[in-house]
């Protein structure tokens, strides 16, 4: 089947303007979030690891974005009497050095959001045999991407990435991550709400933790949604499919920044009062805003940290999750 769709020169045109727009709302809120997990802090109360991923997120989206613009100069302007073809020969390029190193980007990218989705769940369970898919599927990814970025560099075919020696590395690529992201997502999710019904008889009115799961689904569903979109126009073999790759990766960023600050923010639910609390334990409570330091046995809904305690009915056991 021959690829359909619009032209090369115009899906970079589209996907280049789409990734800015993108872009720029994930420079945003990586600003929000930075502010979130350091104001009023001390050193030793920054989630480092948090932040780091944070930066690297936003150095991969800006390299990729540079990139797509350099890329999208050299095959409308620089080289576009120069080259063979003109601007739809350089585009059907994958030898170039952009596309080579665009796709690459991209696939560190998602390594380290789904990595640390996966490490969210190993936090909450506490157990290597419950993360076992989602590290096979991300092992699986690994294998894929690179596999990916070898045969795209090395076929000499034009739009080369439906090419028969190519397609079956990018699909198992697109569904590895769909079900690494998916799988991690749920049993994050799913932990968090045994934990809520566990804890229910226990804690006080408005405590439960199911609204960090909700968020935390509503950002998974985000990114699983943009990669069935991707895969889908890859299977058909059509040109939207670039067009969704490359706004892959500040989505990727938006969908991490997106769980750190709506976990901070207040729900609609306390917008009718007067001060808005998020109380997770007797004689606990927290005012939007409020830097105040949690005492033991609170559930702290912070961008680099999130503590629940539960007792259970046969005797004390306490269940931690932090750095969500």
């Amino acid at each position: 089947m021959a690829p359909n769709g619009i032209p090369l020169d115009t899906a970079a045109i589209v996907s280049t303007i789409l990734e800015g727009i993108f872009y720029g709302f994930s420079v945003l809120m990586f600003t929000f979030t930075i502010w979130i997990m350091t104001h009023r802090r001390k050193r030793r109360e920054v989630n480092r690891v948090m932040v780091a991923v944070a930066c690297f997120l936003l150095l991969f989206s800006t390299a990729h974005i540079v990139i797509n613009i350099i890329r999208l100069e050299e095959g409308l302007v620089q080289y576009s009497k120069t080259f063979p073809g003109g601007p739809l020969g350089y585009f059907f390029d994958t030898k170039q050095w952009s596309f080579v190193y665009n796709d690459l980007i991209y696939i560190l990218q998602t390594m380290l959001g789904d990595g640390v989705v996966i490490f969210r769940c190993y936090v909450v369970w506490q157990s290597w045999y419950v993360i076992a898919v989602p590290m096979f599927m991300w092992c699986s990814m690994v294998a894929t991407g690179i596999g990916c970025v070898y045969s795209l560099s090395r076929s000499s075919s034009q739009e080369v990435i439906f090419a028969q020696q190519t397609e079956p590395w990018v699909t198992a690529f697109f569904v590895a991550t769909l079900i690494t992201n998916f799988s991690s997502t749920f049993l994050l999710a799913y932990r968090i709400w045994i934990v809520d019904r566990s804890s229910a008889q226990f804690r006080s009115q408005g405590s439960s933790p199911w609204p960090l799961a909700r968020i935390i689904m509503d950002s998974g569903i985000l990114y699983s949604i943009s990669l069935l979109a991707a895969l889908l126009c890859f299977v058909t073999q059509s040109r939207g499919q670039y067009i969704i790759l490359e706004m892959l990766p500040p989505i990727i960023s938006i969908a991490f920044y997106g769980v750190i600050i709506r976990a901070t923010m207040p729900t609609s639910d306390r917008a009718g009062q007067s001060q808005s609390t998020m109380r997770f334990s007797p004689g606990i409570s927290r005012t939007d805003w409020d830097e105040r330091e949690y005492t033991s046995g609170c559930m702290e809904v912070e961008s680099n940290e999130v503590e629940t305690n539960r007792k259970h009915s046969s005797g004390g056991g306490v269940i931690s999750i932090r750095e969500l």
